[in-house]
């Protein structure tokens, strides 16, 4: 899949959290090209910031040729994105990385977000055609994108302060809402799910790969790490992988252009 740069404009921004920003870019035939789990490379107009910032595609609009990106503000580059308003122009390069693997209509999935992983779980949910719970985890109750993901899938929820849905994690919500192999006595010997499709922060990701191991089921992680090239020249986002990388020669996996998506057992977390 080619990838370009290109000087986009800004459709709108609105904030929808604190410190969250949500802006669609018209992103011409990068929009028309991406997948659900692609991020495109964002640029900022500060010369001395030379490496652009990857955020993750939260919703393709085909059609019209526009992406939609949800971020959280993390420090100068994302500062600046917060400031843009509709008519702005803005540099960006994609799409990047591997997405989602489709999952076959007769099949279950979850999809599971936790934090800034959330997003681009919302471009899977639209695309999918099979039956969806969508698990997310939040910090507090601020819980954005949540009703978007309503039209899509059945929703749960976990806070980290217990102020909406489950106090704890996302698997401690799919364990109080009855959706783990054997829980309470309300379901045989499997999960509800056949698939799991996930991003978050690594801990989750962990945690979600042994579950999947345990249950034999299948999962795809996407991985959260800090880039720099994007394009995998650099070596700065790899993960530990039971393969030798051809580019490095060495057991490792280059988030930004092997990833961002992997199947579970391909990495270690």
């Amino acid at each position: 899949m080619a990838k370009s740069k290109i000087t986009a404009d800004v459709i709108r921004q609105e904030r929808i959290a604190d410190g969250i920003y949500s802006m669609w870019i018209k992103a011409g035939e990068i929009a028309s090209q991406a997948r659900a789990g692609q991020f495109i490379s964002v640029y900022t107009r500060d010369s001395s910031r030379l490496l652009p910032r990857p955020i993750s595609i939260c919703e393709i609009d085909r059609e019209h040729q526009n992406l939609r990106i949800v971020y959280r503000v993390a420090g100068a580059g994302t500062e600046e994105f917060s400031a843009y308003q509709a008519g702005d122009s803005i540099d960006i390069l994609g799409p990047l990385g591997n997405g989602f693997p489709e999952i076959a209509p007769e099949k279950s999935a979850f999809l599971i977000g936790g934090g800034i992983g959330i997003p681009p779980m919302l471009e899977l949910a639209k695309e999918l055609n099979c039956k969806k719970t969508a698990v997310l985890g939040y910090r507090d109750s601020q819980m954005f994108l949540k009703e978007e993901f309503e039209a899509y899938a059945d929703v749960i929820v976990a806070t980290e302060d217990g102020s909406a849905g489950t106090k704890g994690n996302v698997l401690d919500a799919v364990r109080e809402n009855g959706l783990m192999a054997g829980e309470d006595g309300r379901m045989g010997t499997k999960p509800a799910a056949d698939v799991i499709l996930a991003c978050g922060p690594t801990p989750m990701l962990r945690a979600l790969k042994a579950y999947a191991a345990e249950q034999k089921l299948e999962c795809w992680l996407s991985l959260e790490e800090r880039m720099a090239c994007g394009i995998g020249a650099c070596l700065a986002c790899v993960c530990g992988s039971k393969e030798i990388d051809e580019h490095s020669h060495v057991r490792n996996k280059r988030i930004c252009k092997d990833g961002p998506v992997f199947a579970a057992e391909e990495v270690e977390l």
